[in-house]
């Protein structure tokens, strides 16, 4: 039963934060993609990196309470699993709508809210921290460079303009 007796290498504490962070992180990028009008709400980022966070964190905690020192664990493999999975959930989030690929901001920060999560998993909030700090001054900064192109936005003038007619 010692499978349920908590982590081995890390305190509860320290689990509270990593999965703490790698909630609150990047629900704030989420949360800014939610209020723009984005293609994907708040909720994805959090799963995501919530996940991601959990993923790397127990094969940590699996490579450290191995028994066998000959054991073949490698969290890195876990690393490269959960960012090429969350590449295919950001393609999903990209579409073309004439000669514009709408979605691509949203895909790189839910790709990003992955990273986020595994550097919480690591141990590494600061780091984490300062990646979702980055996005987020990005994504709220360059609002005023792309709105020309944001399909809401878009779909507002063609009505203006079979209004005009």
């Amino acid at each position: 039963m010692e499978e349920f007796s908590g982590p081995d290498t890390v305190t509860w504490l320290q689990v509270l934060v990593r999965l703490g962070s790698a909630a609150f992180l990047p629900f704030l990028i989420g949360l800014e993609r939610f209020l723009r009008k984005k293609p994907i709400d708040f909720r994805p980022f959090v799963i995501i990196a919530v996940g991601a966070c959990g993923l790397i964190m127990a094969s940590m905690e699996l490579l450290q309470s191995t028994a066998d020192p000959q054991s073949r664990i490698d969290p890195t493999r876990v690393v490269e699993g959960v960012i090429t999975g969350i590449g295919f959930l950001g393609a999903g989030a990209m579409f073309r709508q004439g000669n514009f690929v709408q979605g691509a901001g949203s895909a790189a920060a839910i790709w990003t809210a992955g990273a986020i999560g595994l550097a919480c998993g690591m141990g590494e909030v600061w780091l984490a921290a300062i990646m979702a700090g980055i996005v987020l001054v990005l994504l709220i900064a360059s609002g005023p460079f792309t709105a020309k192109w944001d399909s809401t936005q878009m779909n507002d003038e063609e009505e203006f303009d079979r209004q005009a007619d």
